[in-house]
């Protein structure tokens, strides 16, 4: 595909409103979405007709919203995108905008072993041609181009992203996340490009991705990472394990894990930034529990009868103190 060169500014492009709109949560699949198949989020079954579909995704968004969640961030692939599955998985998309959800919808690549580059550029642009074409005049709807691209360079990355608005022009910029580099985790780059001007940012940030620090420390590092653009930037993926125990509440804690999402929620709340939490429901499973420790929830029920009951009431209240409430 036609690249288009960097341009660079010397300062931050000009602030916009806060993002604290965004109160959310991802769903994901049950050993996580990096996979060559289609993706059937915990919960659903690959026989689910769309009805089915949007009849279980509301009865886990009804527990998602007691929480105060508004937002939810779903995985799209090129295996899933215009299959006969896509016709059911759309009924979580639509069920969450019907009610006012907004929706994020990121791309994951093929498989882990695709080392966090696009295997297929011709198969990914026919796949966001059909989702901006369903979702581009739905204003809850946000597009964010690829999760953690991290097998690009920075400069790489930008011109792919840049591309990308170039060839799917229909999809409004402020309703597209173009993530940060490497795993998402660093914006100053993508945020001093002018290409990308008007459009949100995708930002990642984990415990496991640095060395332990103190909460100080914490804050300073994932405000340098912010750069200039923490107006724009939307924590599409942050968690912590909440079915250990750990007293979020606890401000003198000496816990990397609860010093972590203290800090990652001080500087969301402090700047107005929303985020979506890493996982609502999904995830890789931790040892043989069969769940990822991280999820928010845990699910119960059968067929279209399913709940949702939160881990660790402190660590729900920590992330809703991120958002604002």
């Amino acid at each position: 595909m036609t690249m288009i060169p960097v341009v660079a500014v010397g300062g931050a492009t000009p602030a916009r409103a806060a993002t604290n709109q965004f109160r959310g949560m991802n769903w994901a699949v049950l050993g996580d979405n990096f996979t060559t198949g289609t993706l059937v989020l915990q919960g659903l079954s690959p026989s689910d007709s769309n009805a089915t579909v949007r009849a279980k995704a509301n009865a886990l968004y009804d527990d998602m919203a007691a929480m105060g969640v508004n937002t939810v961030r779903l995985p799209i692939n090129t295996q899933t995108v215009g299959t006969s599955w896509w016709n059911s998985y759309r009924g979580a998309i639509d069920a969450a905008t019907a009610r006012g959800f907004k929706v994020i919808l990121g791309y994951w690549e093929d498989g882990a072993a695709s080392g966090g580059r696009i295997t297929n550029l011709a198969a990914w642009n026919t796949m966001w041609s059909k989702v901006t074409y369903t979702y581009g005049s739905n204003t809850l709807v946000y597009f964010e181009p690829m999760n953690e691209p991290h097998g690009y360079s920075s400069a790489e990355w930008r011109d792919v992203a840049a591309d990308w608005l170039s060839y799917h022009y229909s999809a409004v910029r402020s309703r597209v996340l173009i993530g940060g580099t490497g795993y998402s985790q660093d914006l100053r780059d993508v945020c001093n490009d002018s290409r990308f001007s008007g459009t949100l940012f995708s930002f990642h940030y984990y415990a496991f991705f640095y060395s332990a620090m103190t909460y100080d420390a914490f804050l300073s590092h994932i405000r340098t990472r912010l750069g200039n653009c923490a107006s724009r930037a939307v924590v599409t993926e942050f968690g912590s394990p909440m079915a250990n125990g750990l007293d979020y509440a606890d401000a003198s804690s000496t816990d990397n894990f609860v010093r972590y999402l203290r800090a990652v929620t001080q500087v969301m709340r402090d700047n107005g930034m929303g985020g979506t939490y890493w996982p609502a429901l999904g995830g890789k499973p931790t040892g043989s529990s069969g769940y990822d420790w991280y999820s928010m929830f845990s699910l119960s029920g059968s067929g279209t009868d399913l709940g949702l009951t939160v881990r660790n009431t402190s660590g729900r209240d920590r992330v809703r103190y991120g958002w604002g409430l």
